[in-house]
């Protein structure tokens, strides 16, 4: 895990180093300039060491090609092991993808599993690419008539260029052939076929389930986990605890007395994690909401609301592991947001919905989750959004997802239950009362709600508590304060209203 820019036809060392020392926080374990030999490109590297942490530092450069990634190849091993050991000069997993490009294969980049954005150059070409679902960020800008390529925003921040775009998820730019869509999301399934076997449906979904967890764990640093007492967190803790080859190390934050606390401590003492808290009050969400918001890139209201509880979990998780799984994609692939359940007698808008909602994580959640874990130097690994699980996950029919159910059935959340198939997977694996508990949105759960109207009356120094339209307000004003360039954070920034959720007739 880690942040870089990379410069093409752009030989200009000291701006590399000015916009990486931007995104340093990225990578506090080494910070790399390298010019290429032979190749027009600058390459900068800040390094959070995962995996190969000995020898793994980047760029790395071979034969007169040169790569940045960010990321995690979770199948570079596989894929050691088919390219042939001897060509890799190091243990790093990034390694693997200019091995593979090399094989000159047409698809080379779908053989790529894990979360990644990365940049290669050759002597005469620059290819940059991001993982299926955009879980890690990469932008792309014009500066004359050279291209840079950054991590984050705010790495062109201060910086004059003609215009900054994001590389879409699942999207490959190439230098000889332009913009590509190397990977497109499966539609999800909608109608339950003639005699499915619901039971062996389940069955199945809990086996790809815990092989997404193990293969999300691979690394040469303790994994730890995310622990919001709510079912997708805890779904995922549980899985590691069995898995991981040592004592798990979960994270949990709110305000006192909090239901999240509450329940992450039942849940951290079910799977026997080593189990740590933080408290927040209003006080401290008005202290770091500048320092949150800056990080974030985005001045969205329900962005920063469901950042906050963030930054403290990953504030928290940085004093003890380099990298931690959360539950992001779960309410995406099982139908869990409160406004799925308008949809539980139209299966097939559902399953467009969900589809939909896949494809536009990476600028609202997946930014949330990669930009506020990285200001605080931590890896967040998102195994409900492994590839494998995806494509089995959208093939379980939408009338699994959100189900019509009796209220007073222990396999209920009420007459509507969101996640259905999700909670019969795991049943056996967490107390009932968990599992059939109703969902509360992790900004309200922790107790980020109340105090976050407190924070910001004191922010603000009104006397009353801010509407939606003032919160609003206040949120891009802190985000034009920090910015040299606010306008071009802005107009790129994610935010919920972009990715409009439809609603069922």
């Amino acid at each position: 895990m880690c942040g870089f820019v990379c410069l093409w036809n752009i030989g200009d060392e000291d701006l590399a180093q000015k916009m990486v020392t931007k995104i340093a926080h990225r990578g506090p374990d080494a910070v790399e300039v390298v010019r290429g030999q032979g190749a027009p490109v600058v390459m900068a590297h800040c390094r959070l060491s995962i995996i190969g942490p000995e020898d793994g530092r980047q760029p790395i450069w071979d034969k007169g090609d040169l790569l940045v990634a960010n990321g995690e190849i979770y199948n570079h091993a596989d894929l050691r092991a088919i390219l042939g050991e001897s060509a890799f000069e190091t243990e790093s997993d990034s390694e693997s993808i200019l091995h593979l490009f090399r094989t000159g294969e047409l698809r080379w980049i779908a053989k790529l599993d894990g979360m990644f954005a990365f940049v290669l150059a050759t002597k005469t070409r620059i290819i940059a690419a991001r993982d299926p679902l955009g879980i890690k960020p990469l932008y792309m800008a014009r500066i004359g008539e050279g291209l840079a390529f950054a991590s984050e925003l705010k790495a062109f921040d201060g910086i004059e260029v003609d215009h900054v775009e994001s590389i879409p998820p699942g999207m490959l730019y190439d230098s000889h052939d332009g913009m590509r869509q190397w990977y497109r999301t499966p539609h999800g399934a909608a109608e339950e076929e003639p005699g499915l076997d619901i039971e062996a449906v389940a069955g199945e979904l809990r086996l790809v389930l815990e092989e997404a967890v193990a293969k999300w764990m691979v690394a040469d640093v303790e994994v730890g986990s995310f622990l919001s007492g709510g079912l997708d967190s805890s779904i995922i803790a549980a899985l590691a605890a069995r898995l991981a080859p040592y004592r798990l190390k979960t994270f949990a934050v709110g305000t006192a007395g909090s239901d999240d606390l509450r329940a992450a401590r039942e849940v951290a003492a079910h799977i026997g994690s080593d189990h740590y808290e933080d408290v927040f009050t209003a006080a401290d969400v008005a202290r770091v909401l500048p320092h949150v918001i800056y990080h974030l890139e985005s001045a969205d209201v329900d962005l920063v609301r469901s950042a906050i509880p963030t930054h403290f979990a990953a504030r928290l998780a940085a004093r003890h592991v380099k990298a931690v799984l959360t539950g992001e994609g779960a309410d995406e692939l099982f139908a869990g947001y409160t406004y799925h359940h308008g949809y539980a007698d139209h299966p097939q808008e559902l399953a467009q919905e969900l589809t939909r909602s896949l494809n536009a994580m990476h600028n609202i959640n997946l930014q949330r989750v990669d930009r506020v874990t990285m200001a605080e130097s931590l890896e967040a690994r998102t195994p409900f959004l492994d590839r494998d699980l995806i494509d089995f996950a959208q093939s379980i029919p939408a009338t699994l997802k959100m189900r019509r159910t009796d209220p007073e059935a222990v396999e209920s959340t009420g007459e509507t239950t969101e996640k259905w198939i999700l909670r019969k997977a795991v049943a056996d694996l967490l107390p009932e009362a968990l599992v059939w508990r109703k969902k509360a949105q992790f900004d309200e759960g922790s107790g980020t709600v109340a105090a976050l109207e407190e924070a910001l009356m004191i922010v603000s120094g009104a006397e009353a508590p801010l509407d939606r339209a003032a919160e609003a307000a206040l949120y891009e004003r802190l985000l034009r304060a920090a910015f040299e360039t606010p306008e071009r954070i802005l107009q790129n920034a994610g935010t919920w209203e972009s990715a409009s959720r439809v609603t069922a007739a």
